[in-house]
């Protein structure tokens, strides 16, 4: 785990830095990451290594810290590097914290990120994080996000895009809400990288199929 003091400055900064966020990434998203990854850090055997808790806690407390989809300042990127610089964070933690916060997002492995190439406290941090796409907080995340942003809800004339590259993914324009579970949120059950992730991820994803079976028979007058 890392330092109580790191720690309650890291969560201050979270607390700032997220203030006027929609309820799909704010603080409560980054509270919620984090004990799920520290309990994923466990259940993968990392619990007798603080080294690697302390690199997982805090990368998991700064991961949506400078997130592009709501940058309002382009020097928010590098809010994160300077505060581990001022707490005084070893320089090969920072490397690993910093390698996670840029690396684990989904645009990112659309865009080819050679996931074997990393460690394992990558892998806990990003599936944390998925966790907390899926799911029924999922179903409610992605519903807000599309709200805050005046997304379609669903339009059966647009269908869900496959094969997506970077940036067609980062074209939020071009999805609707429902198309966003497509075009995403069920594909992450496959790209967790570890075995308790894997295992939590099953049930999230089983109930985000029985939600869109549902939905679509609601709209389609035939529930």
């Amino acid at each position: 785990m890392a330092k109580k003091e790191t720690v309650k400055n890291a969560e201050k900064l979270v607390e700032m830095a997220m203030k006027g966020n929609d309820a799909s990434h704010d603080e409560a998203h980054v509270w919620r990451v984090r004990d799920l990854a520290l309990s994923l850090a466990r259940e993968e055997g990392l619990a007798s290594n603080p080294e690697s808790l302390e690199i997982v806690e805090l990368a998991a407390l700064l991961h949506d810290i400078g997130d592009y989809k709501y940058l309002r300042d382009p020097s928010e990127e590098k809010v994160v590097e300077k505060f581990l610089e001022l707490e005084g964070i070893e320089e090969h933690k920072k490397v690993k914290i910093l390698q996670i916060i840029k690396g684990m997002g989904f645009k990112d492995e659309l865009a080819g990120l050679e996931n074997d190439q990393l460690f394992p406290e990558f892998g806990i941090v990003q599936d944390a994080d998925r966790l907390d796409a899926i799911g029924a907080i999922g179903i409610a995340r992605c519903f807000t996000f599309g709200g805050s942003r005046s997304r379609v809800l669903h339009d059966p004339a647009i269908q869900p895009r496959s094969d997506l590259s970077k940036e067609q993914y980062m074209k939020k324009d071009e999805q609707t809400t429902v198309n966003h579970f497509h075009e995403k949120l069920l594909k992450l059950k496959d790209l967790m990288k570890t075995k308790a992730g894997k295992k939590r991820a099953e049930r999230r994803h089983k109930f985000m199929e029985e939600f869109l079976k549902e939905f679509y028979e609601e709209w389609d007058g035939r529930a």
